[in-house]
C-alpha cells in the first residue's frame, strides 16, 4: 500500500505540469489557481460530510487547517504559477525538488529531529540529476552569460513556493500525530485555501475569467480532482507514514515523469546529459529507500 501510495503521487503530480500547461492562455494564473481549489474543495469537502468520513476537529485544527490552505492550497501554487512566467516549468520543478532538503531542515528546526545523512546524499543526487536533465532548459535562461533579472525573479518565486510546501508539511504532520486523517484535512483546508485565494483576487482587482474550451475545462478537472484531491491524499499519507523527509523525495521523481511526458507532447529532445541526470535521480531513490523493506520486515510501515 505505501509503494503504491509513493508511485500514485509520482505519476500524478508528474502529469500535472502537462495540465497546467494546457491551462496557461487567456485565464490569468492566480485566477486558476482559485478555479482548481475551489473546485477540489466542492466536490470534497460535501462528500466527506455526506459519507460521514469527516472527523471531529476542534478550533485549534481549524487554525492549523486554515495556514495548511495558506502554505499548501493557495500561496505556493501562486508562487509556482506565477514562476513560469519567468522560467520554463522544467526548472520550476528542479528548484521544487528541493522540498527533500527543505523538510529535513524544517524537521529539524519544527520538530528537533536530526538531519539523516542518507536525507542530504539522496537529496543532492537526486536534485545533481534533476538539474542535468533540465540542463538545456538552464542554458536557454542565460542572458549574455549572465542570469538575468527574470530569471531570478523565477527562481526566488519557485524557492518561496517549495518553502511555503514545507511548512505545509510540517503542519501536516501535526494533524498526524494528533490524529486527524489526511482527507479531513485536506477538506478543510482547500476550503480555506479558496478563501484565501478570493481574498487575494478581490485585493488585486482581478476578475474572474472563464475559458471554456474543452483543453483547460479538462485540465481543470484534472487538477482539481487528480492533481489536488486524490495527489495530495496520498502524499500526505506518506508524510504520516514516512515522515516529511522520505514522503518529500516523490518531488524529486515527479520531474522525471514530466519529462518523458513533455517528449511526446511538447517535443523534448533527448541528450546524454538527459540519460546521466534520470540515472542519477534512480539513484538517490535507491539510497532515500533503502531501509524500506526492514521497516516492512519490522512492521513499523502499516499496509
Amino acid at each position: 500500500m505505501t509503494l503504491s501510495l509513493y508511485a500514485l503521487t509520482v505519476l500524478i503530480w508528474g502529469s500535472t505540469w502537462l495540465a497546467i500547461y494546457f491551462q496557461l492562455g487567456e485565464v490569468p494564473v492566480n485566477v486558476s489557481v482559485f478555479y482548481r481549489f475551489a473546485l477540489a474543495a466542492i466536490l470534497l469537502l460535501p462528500w466527506m460530510w455526506i459519507t460521514g468520513k469527516l472527523q471531529k476537529t476542534d478550533r485549534s485544527d481549524h487554525k492549523f487547517m486554515m495556514l495548511q490552505g495558506a502554505c499548501l492550497f493557495s500561496l505556493n501554487f501562486i508562487c509556482f504559477y506565477n514562476a513560469t512566467q519567468y522560467i520554463t516549468s522544467g526548472l520550476v520543478a528542479v528548484v521544487f525538488s528541493l522540498a527533500t532538503l527543505y523538510n529535513a531542515v524544517n524537521n529539524r528546526v519544527f520538530w528537533k529531529e536530526a538531519i539523516p545523512s542518507k536525507v542530504i546524499l539522496a537529496g543532492v543526487i537526486g536534485t545533481s540529476g534533476l538539474i542535468l536533465l533540465f540542463l538545456p532548459e538552464l542554458m536557454e535562461s542565460q542572458n549574455g552569460g549572465g542570469v538575468s533579472t527574470d530569471t531570478l525573479k523565477g527562481l526566488l518565486l519557485a524557492a518561496l513556493g517549495t518553502y511555503f510546501f514545507s511548512l505545509g508539511n510540517m503542519i501536516s504532520k501535526r494533524h498526524s500525530l494528533k490524529g486527524v486523517k489526511p482527507l479531513t484535512t485536506n477538506a478543510y483546508a482547500m476550503a480555506y485555501g479558496s478563501f484565501i485565494l478570493i481574498g487575494i483576487l478581490i485585493v488585486t482587482g482581478q476578475p474572474l475569467v472563464m475559458d471554456t474550451r474543452p483543453q483547460y475545462l479538462g485540465a481543470l478537472v484534472y487538477l482539481s480532482v487528480f492533481g489536488s484531491i486524490v495527489g495530495f491524499t496520498a502524499y500526505l499519507t506518506l508524510v504520516a507514514r514516512l515522515g516529511a523527509n522520505k514522503a518529500a523525495y516523490a518531488t524529486v521523481m515527479f520531474p522525471v515523469v514530466a519529462l518523458l511526458l513533455s517528449s511526446w507532447f511538447e517535443s523534448y529532445q533527448w541528450q546524454v546529459t538527459s540519460f546521466v541526470g534520470l540515472g542519477l535521480t534512480m539513484i538517490g531513490n535507491v539510497i532515500m529507500n533503502l531501509d524500506m523493506e526492514k521497516w516492512f520486515r519490522r512492521g513499523l510501515i502499516a499496509d
